[in-house]
C-alpha cells in the first residue's frame, strides 16, 4: 500500500480533484479487478475504452481515478487524476508504487522480429548456470529464479510487470532477461522500466494486422532504443539492415554483433550438422548444441551481451556449448525408423526461409524435406502466400494445415496461403484443415533419413477455434503419431 500522492509524485498530473493522502492498496486497469481502496487507470483501448467502466470500478471499491477525460458525474468520495495519456502513466506509476523493482535488477530487454525467445532464454539460464539469481519474461513462460508463472503475452502489462519485478527483487534475483515486443512498446508497458541493456536480433515482416505498415513496425522497436538510459548497452545485429537504424539517436553505448561484417562481437560458423555447430566466437571455437545460421545470431548476441554484463569470456562459452534450445524452437525428435521431425515455432516467411535453409544444408544427402505448415487466423494475412512460397522453394512436399485460427474459416486461410505456392517439379503440395491429420500424413510419407518440418506453433500447448483454445501440442501429437505408426 502507498499513498496517492506519493504514487503521482512519478508523473505531472493535468487537474486533480480531490484528496491525495488517501491509502491506494492496489492498482487495476480492469474494473473487474477493481477492489476496496484501488486506483483505477482508464485507458482507452483497440476493442473498448476504460473510460466507460469508472463507475464500474468505483462500485467495486476504486477510490482513485486516473484517466485523460474526467466523467460528467464526480464521486465527491472518489479522487479524480487527469493526465495526457493514461497509458505512458501507467508504466511510471505502477514503478512507483512496487518502489522502482527494475533498478534493483540488471534488466535486459530483447527486441526483434524472430530469436527473441531463444535469446532471452538462454541469457536466463546462463545467468543461472553461472550462479546468479535471475527471472525471465518470454513467450513461453516467465520464471522468477526457480519458480514458473503462467504467461498469456510476450511482454505483460506494467502493472504485471512491475509486480512481478518485485517479486524477482523479494526472491534475490540479480538480474532479468525479458522479450519485448513491439506491442508492448507502443503500449506504453515498459514505459516506467529502467533496462541495463538492449538487444535487437533482427526485422522481418510481421504484425501488419496491427502495425499497418513496416514503417510503422520498424518505429515501434526503434522506440525501444531511443527509451535506453545513457547508462544501458544497446547490442544491435550490424548485418541486419535495420540494425544501425535501431540505435539512431540513441543515448546508450553502441555495440555491435554479427556473422558477416565488422563487429565487436563476431562469429563464423566453422562447421554445422542436425546435432549441432562448431562456432568461432570472439576467436575461441566452441561446440555448441544449436544449428542454423539464426541460432548462430542468437548465439552471438547472447555472448556479447553477456560480456557487456561483465560475465568472464571462457566461463560464458563453457555455459554456450551446453545449452539447449529453447522450447519450440528447432526442437528434434527422432524416430526408431531414422525419421527426423523438427517443431519450431516459425510464423513469419523469414522464419520459415532460416529453419527451412537450415535443414536444406544440413542434410547430408536427396533426404526429402516434408513441411507442414499453417498461418494463424485474424491477424496478418499479407504473410501467409509468403510463407507458402518459402515453404515451397526449400521443401518436396508442403502440406498446408491450419495454425490457430481463432475467427476465422481455416479454409479460407489456407485458399491465401495456396497463392503463393510456387508449382516446381518434384514438389508435392497437399492441404488438411485438421492439423493432427496433417501432421500424420507428414510422417506417413515420411522415409528413414527424410526430415519432417511442423511449423508455426512450436511451445504452444492449444490450438485457438472460434474463441475456444482445444489442447493440441505439435511435439506430443508428433511423438503420439511415430508411436502408433511404429507399432
Amino acid at each position: 500500500m502507498k499513498l496517492l500522492k506519493q504514487i503521482l509524485s512519478a508523473i505531472t498530473p493535468e487537474q486533480i480533484q480531490g484528496p491525495t493522502d488517501k491509502t491506494i492498496d492496489s492498482i487495476c486497469i480492469d474494473s473487474r479487478k477493481s477492489a476496496p481502496n484501488a486506483l483505477f487507470v482508464a485507458i482507452p483501448g483497440t476493442s473498448a475504452d476504460g473510460h466507460l467502466f469508472i463507475d464500474n470500478a468505483i462500485a467495486s471499491g476504486a477510490t482513485a481515478i486516473l484517466c485523460q477525460k474526467f466523467p460528467a458525474n464526480l464521486n465527491p468520495e472518489v479522487t479524480y487524476v487527469r493526465v495526457k495519456d493514461s497509458s505512458e502513466a501507467l508504466g511510471y506509476i505502477c514503478s512507483e508504487f512496487y518502489n522502482h523493482p527494475s533498478k534493483k535488477l540488471k534488466v535486459v530487454g530483447v527486441t526483434g522480429t524472430n530469436g527473441k525467445t531463444t535469446t532471452a532464454t538462454l541469457l536466463y539460464q546462463i545467468a543461472k548456470s553461472l550462479g546468479y539469481p535471475a527471472g525471465l519474461f518470454s513467450t513461453v513462460k516467465i520464471m522468477v529464479d526457480n519458480k514458473q508463472l503462467e504467461t498469456s503475452h510476450t511482454t505483460p502489462d506494467a502493472i504485471e510487470l512491475n509486480r512481478i519485478m518485485d517479486e524477482m527483487v523479494n526472491a534475490g534475483c540479480e538480474y532479468c532477461f525479458m522479450e519485448v515486443s513491439s506491442h508492448s512498446i507502443v503500449q506504453n508497458r515498459i514505459r516506467g522500466l529502467y533496462f541495463t541493456g538492449g538487444i535487437f536480433t533482427n526485422l522481418t515482416q510481421d504484425h501488419l494486422d496491427y502495425h499497418k505498415t513496416m514503417q510503422a513496425y520498424i518505429q515501434s522497436k526503434k522506440l525501444f532504443f531511443d527509451y535506453l538510459p545513457k547508462e544501458a548497452f544497446a547490442l544491435t545485429n550490424v548485418d541486419d539492415r535495420n540494425g544501425m537504424v535501431m540505435v539512431q539517436n540513441c543515448r546508450a553505448k553502441i555495440s555491435t554483433y554479427g556473422l558477416l561484417q565488422p563487429a565487436d562481437f563476431k562469429t563464423r560458423i566453422l562447421t554445422q550438422q542436425m546435432e549441432g555447430m562448431l562456432l568461432d566466437i570472439d576467436n575461441q571455437e566452441v561446440w555448441v548444441k544449436l544449428t542454423g545460421d539464426f541460432n548462430a545470431y542468437n548465439l552471438t548476441a547472447i555472448y556479447g551481451a553477456c560480456r557487456l554484463l561483465g560475465f568472464e569470456k571462457i566461463e560464458v562459452l563453457k555455459s554456450l556449448s551446453i545449452q539447449n534450445p529453447a522450447q519450440g524452437r528447432f526442437e528434434k525428435i527422432q524416430s526408431k525408423t531414422g525419421i527426423f521431425v523438427i517443431v519450431d515455432y516459425a510464423h513469419t516467411p523469414d522464419a520459415v526461409a532460416n529453419v527451412l535453409k537450415t535443414i536444406s544444408d544440413i542434410r547430408q544427402g536427396d533426404e526429402k524435406i516434408i513441411t507442414v505448415i499453417g498461418a494463424g487466423g485474424d491477424r496478418d494475412k499479407t504473410k501467409r502466400p509468403l510463407m507458402a512460397t518459402e515453404a515451397c522453394n526449400y521443401s518436396n512436399v508442403v502440406i498446408l494445415t491450419s495454425d490457430n485460427p481463432r475467427n476465422e474459416d481455416p479454409l479460407l486461410i489456407i485458399e491465401d496461403m495456396k497463392k503463393g505456392v510456387k508449382p516446381r517439379t518434384n514438389l508435392v503440395t497437399l492441404s488438411n484443415p485438421d492439423r493432427r491429420e496433417a501432421i500424420k500424413t507428414a510422417l506417413t510419407m515420411a522415409k528413414s533419413g527424410d526430415i519432417v518440418l511442423i511449423a508455426g506453433k512450436g511451445h504452444e500447448n492449444y490450438q485457438e477455434i472460434k474463441g475456444v483454445k482445444y489442447p493440441f501440442d505439435d511435439k506430443t501429437e508428433a511423438l503420439q503419431l511415430l508411436s502408433e505408426l511404429n507399432k
